[in-house]
């Protein structure tokens, strides 16, 4: 059973800076991709920043310049950090990977819990 444990969410002010980790655990053969979503009240999920194994990353444009992401492959675990926050950064964050968990089954979309982001004076 594959798991996504997100942490490093919080209240910051604008202009602060927060640094979320994802981890993933079970059964996993390979890891294709991993990201960051997130979704606040009312509007639907966004991809924020992806990282392809052994492939450059992609940002949402609202983000570039302010987030980064990366990955450490040994431990199956993704970070952003996100620097300059905004009060428009608020949202629930999810964590994303899509994995194989065997050498035969089809790659899978497995979802974190999500960590509230709160940007706010």
């Amino acid at each position: 059973q594959v798991q996504l444990v997100e942490s490093g969410g919080g209240l910051v002010q604008p202009g602060g800076s927060l640094r979320l980790s994802c981890t993933a655990t079970g059964t996993i053969f390979s890891i294709n991709a991993m990201g960051w979503y997130r979704q606040a009240p009312g509007k639907q999920r966004e991809a924020v920043a992806v990282i392809p194994t052994d492939r450059d990353t992609n940002y949402a444009n609202s983000v570039k310049g302010r987030f980064t992401i990366s990955r450490d492959g040994a431990k199956n675990t993704v970070y952003l950090q996100m620097n300059s926050l905004k009060p428009e950064d608020t949202a629930v964050y999810y964590c994303n990977a899509l994995l194989r968990t065997d050498s035969v089954t089809p790659s899978h979309d497995y979802w974190g819990q999500g960590t509230q982001v709160t940007v706010s004076s």
